[in-house]
C-alpha cells in the first residue's frame, strides 16, 4: 500500500508561499509558509501535519490492542503535540506527546495502559519518527 501527497513552494523561505495536497483530495491546495510554520498565520505545517498523523494511528493502533483484550471504546481522543527544535544550527523534531482520553466500558486500569503502552511502541508513524515519545492516557470512569 502506497499513499501521496504533494506539495509546491514559490518564493523565498521567509516571503513565499507553498501548497500541500493529499491524494484522497481531503487536503487540497492547503496553504504553508514559514508564518504557518514558525509564526501564527493561516494555514498548515509539517508538524501539525505529522501530529495528526500520529495522533490518528496511535488511536487506531489503542483501538486494535483493545480489541485483543475484548474491549471496545466507546470514545478514543488523541491530541499529539509535537516539538520542533533548533538544534546545532538546524531544525528537528525532537518530541511527540500523545495525550489520550478514553472511556471504556467494563476496562481495567492495568489492562488499558498496556493497551495503550503496545499501540505508542507499535503504530507504523511511533516507528518512523525519530524522536521521543510520551504518553498521557486517562480512562474516564463510568
Amino acid at each position: 500500500m502506497k499513499r501521496t501527497a504533494s506539495a509546491a513552494w514559490s518564493g523565498s523561505l521567509k516571503e513565499g508561499k507553498g501548497k500541500i495536497s493529499t491524494q484522497s483530495g481531503i487536503l487540497q491546495d492547503a496553504q504553508y509558509g514559514f508564518n504557518t510554520r514558525f509564526e501564527d498565520g493561516p494555514g498548515t505545517n509539517p508538524e501539525e501535519l505529522i501530529g495528526a498523523a500520529h495522533a490518528g494511528c496511535f488511536t487506531m493502533a489503542v483501538s486494535a490492542q483493545l480489541g485483543e483484550l475484548g474491549m471496545t471504546a466507546d470514545s478514543l481522543k488523541t491530541t499529539a503535540a509535537v516539538t520542533l527544535e533548533k538544534i546545532d544550527g538546524g531544525f528537528t523534531i525532537t518530541a511527540v506527546h500523545l495525550d489520550l482520553q478514553a472511556r471504556i466500558p467494563g476496562a481495567d486500569q492495568k489492562a488499558f495502559e498496556e493497551a495503550t503502552r503496545k499501540a505508542k511502541e507499535g503504530c507504523p508513524v511511533s516507528k518512523l519518527l525519530n524522536a521521543k515519545i510520551t504518553l498521557t492516557a486517562k480512562l474516564e470512569a463510568y
